[in-house]
């Protein structure tokens, strides 16, 4: 996930969000840290990324997703954005997203700037799944609702459309030899972005291929699937990773004219939610001459509430 949810929710975090984060921070210390059902391909636990969007059909929710890079707009423009977004389940396999980020934009010639930008709506359903292969397959579409954000940030007035096809594939059927590296996992998307205009203002909106993968080791495997090497807490909860974002123009003029960004990071991951940072590092000055970085804080709605809103509307209740 790496949208947001709704304007209400973003900025200030309000008193009830402050409370969720005590009561799960608790939860977690007196409940056993064994995870559930969220994000598992056989004995593989995969974690939400931050950067690019992981095959999971779940119930969760991530608030906040905080980030900020300087980007070569307006001569460079510091682009923070906080945003919230939530996942909930319609069956096990088929979830209905919604997602909102409120942008800032300080450039360093010109007035600063705020707003949110258009509101997301997606959709995926998880079509395979190979537990002893820890393989799991989905499709999805994100429409991004074009005229439902604020123009001083520049959401745009027209609708994108965004199909896309999730992978995630764990390492733990290695044979023997190689076991230390079970604990690799990649997963990764590709998608085209479609806009329902193909100019405004005079601009072009080509559409987009928009492509990525994460490579992960958790520890987590390692000590639970692989070999006890005595990792104690926090250290036994982590997953180091790298995510790797790319978006490629693809026509209208825009071809090749590539943008995106290298993030190298770590998640915690406990029973009820996980927090996580990245550096954000830009492939090319048409992306930033800076680094950046991002960090989130998500919860698994379906450990959390697992009889209420953590479990389908329809077909079970994991």
């Amino acid at each position: 996930m790496k949208h947001s949810f709704c304007h209400l929710i973003l900025l200030p975090i309000s008193r009830a969000a402050l409370t969720a984060v005590t009561v799960s921070l608790i939860m977690m210390l007196l409940v056993p840290k064994t995870i559930s059902a969220h994000g598992f391909a056989g004995s593989r636990f995969f974690p939400a990324t931050l950067s690019t969007d992981d095959p999971f059909v779940a119930d969760e929710f991530s608030l906040p997703t905080v980030s900020s890079i300087v980007t070569p707009d307006d001569g460079g423009t510091r682009d923070t954005e906080v945003s919230s977004d939530i996942a909930l389940r319609i069956t096990p396999k088929w979830d209905i997203e919604f997602g909102e980020t409120f942008i800032m934009l300080n450039p360093s010639q010109g007035k600063a700037v705020n707003g949110f930008s258009t509101l997301s709506i997606g959709s995926k359903y998880e079509f395979f799944e190979n537990d002893g292969h820890e393989a799991v397959v989905s499709l999805g579409l994100d429409v991004d609702v074009g005229g439902t954000g604020s123009k001083e940030v520049g959401a745009d007035t027209f609708t994108t459309w965004t199909p896309g096809l999730f992978f995630g594939k764990g390492l733990g059927d290695l044979p023997q030899e190689l076991s230390l590296l079970r604990p690799i996992a990649v997963t990764g998307l590709i998608g085209i972005a479609i806009p329902s205009s193909a100019r405004t203002d005079g601009s072009p909106n080509p559409a987009v291929l928009q492509w990525g993968f994460a490579v992960e080791y958790s520890l987590i495997y390692l000590q639970e699937q692989v070999r006890d090497i005595g990792l104690r807490a926090p250290f036994d909860r982590l997953i180091p990773l790298v995510e790797v974002s790319l978006s490629d123009p693809l026509n209208r003029g825009q071809s090749g004219l590539i943008t995106g960004t290298v993030n190298p990071g770590i998640i915690w991951s406990g029973k009820y939610f996980q927090v996580g940072a990245e550096a954000v590092i830009p492939i090319n000055s048409r992306t930033g001459n800076e680094i950046g970085f991002i960090a989130q804080l998500h919860f698994y709605l379906d450990d959390l509430f697992p009889h209420s809103i953590g479990r389908p509307l329809f077909g079970g209740s994991k």
